[in-house]
């Protein structure tokens, strides 16, 4: 029932930003959910966390690594798709599905490469013997 809850609450919330990208149709993502510095090569020799893991110094999960690198190195929110990588525009209880697999309902601005989250579903608790 709290998950439920919190799932339309949340989902609530990403719909503010979404608003104004209406002209462009909404359109379905997914991915992980990670940061920008490494997703872009930025400290990042695979675009991963596979060099920061090995260290520990930047946690060692890749929810801690994107985490560190948001709050301390100046990194965004991004999906990362394959090659493809998207930042992220919502609010900031995105940042409670670092490193998952995800999907994602939103708008894709184009010229800045951000997708406007409208909803989000966390694909990896989804998945048949997973919990939370």
């Amino acid at each position: 029932m709290y998950r439920i809850a919190a799932l339309l609450t949340f989902s609530a919330l990403l719909l503010g930003p979404a608003l104004y990208a209406a002209d462009e149709p909404a359109q379905t993502f997914r991915g992980e959910i990670s940061d920008s510095q490494c997703a872009l090569n930025v400290h990042s020799l695979t675009r991963s966390h596979q060099e920061m893991l090995k260290g520990k110094n930047m946690g060692s999960t890749p929810a801690e690594c994107s985490r560190y690198c948001i709050e301390n190195l100046g990194g965004k929110l991004v999906l990362v798709s394959g090659k493809e990588v998207h930042y992220l525009d919502g609010p900031e209880t995105l940042t409670q599905f670092l490193g998952r697999k995800i999907k994602i309902r939103g708008v894709l601005d184009k010229a800045s490469n951000t997708i406007h989250v409208m909803k989000i579903e966390d694909e990896d608790s989804a998945k048949p013997g997973k919990t939370q």
